[in-house]
């Protein structure tokens, strides 16, 4: 089994937050793939169900981001999950807004709810790092993470959790590398169409 794990706040009023798209990612694999009803276990909501063959538990803690590890930990020691078969999707501000990039093991990097998995759980899980950009002073970086997500982002959060939801099955079954290419690939903007060859441009008498 793997567990992949959502981090996030719980509460309505955190919902659309910028650290909660590792909720959101979750909750876009949950639907895509048809898992069960989201149930109460270990502090946390999880859902069960099968991606491309592979058994997997998804996961969002309900402790607060700061105590993810609370819920983790203890869930996947119940099932012997391996931190290797533990994946986290969760905000990152080093990268820019809809890149993706895996990764196994480090240091949390300032990131509370990855710093409670390393002290309650292990440091060497999968971590899929999701851009969120960063605001470009230190000062506000806890008002970006805890805010919103702006309507203008949504042109790139609904592709992109889309794409997460539809490579899911490589993640599933531990291809970092084609997972990425593949939410890359997904994600790309469409190419201008080319005009065709002897288009002429229409002239100043044309309609």
């Amino acid at each position: 089994m793997r567990l992949i794990v959502g981090l996030g706040n719980p509460g309505a009023e955190y919902a659309h937050n910028r650290h909660n798209i590792g909720f959101m990612a979750v909750d876009a694999i949950a639907r895509r793939h048809d898992f069960s009803a989201w149930r109460s276990r270990n502090q946390g909501l999880a859902a069960e169900g099968e991606i491309g063959g592979v058994r997997v538990m998804l996961l969002k803690p309900q402790t607060y981001m700061n105590n993810s590890g609370a819920c983790v930990g203890p869930t996947a020691r119940f099932f012997k999950i391996a931190p290797a078969d533990v994946v986290v999707l969760h905000d990152e501000l080093d990268l820019a807004p809809g890149k993706v990039r895996v990764k196994v093991g480090g240091g949390a990097a300032g990131h509370n709810g990855l710093r409670s998995i390393a002290e309650q759980f292990s440091t060497d899980t999968v971590r899929v790092r999701l851009g969120i950009g960063h605001p470009g002073d230190k000062d506000r970086v806890y008002g970006h993470v805890l805010s919103d997500f702006a309507k203008a982002e949504q042109a790139w959060l609904a592709p992109l959790l889309d794409a997460l939801a539809e490579a899911a099955p490589l993640l599933a079954a531990g291809k970092d590398n084609e997972f990425m290419t593949r939410v890359a690939l997904l994600t790309q903007p469409p190419r201008p169409k080319k005009e065709k060859p002897g288009a002429a441009a229409p002239g100043k008498g044309d309609n």
